[in-house]
């Protein structure tokens, strides 16, 4: 029997974003990291840099205070 692995998409605000990492310190996975352009507030936001390897497991929203990241999962 063969296991099918999730797919997650990650999606952050980048004006809400202010760069603290916490979501790319969590992910289990690499999928995000911190952007070398800055948004309107001059934060370097956080980026979903790694799609092919997240599994949506939410993690980088929990953790998130800002509430700036969104993850969906493909069943």
């Amino acid at each position: 029997m063969q296991t099918k692995v999730k797919k997650g998409l990650i999606v952050i605000d980048s004006e809400r974003c202010k760069g603290c990492n916490y979501c790319g310190l969590t992910c289990p996975k690499g999928c995000i990291e911190i952007s070398s352009d800055f948004n309107s507030s001059g934060y370097f936001p956080a980026k979903f840099s790694n799609p092919a390897n997240c599994i949506g497991c939410a993690m980088c929203a929990v953790v998130c205070p800002e509430i700036a990241i969104e993850v969906f999962v493909e069943d």
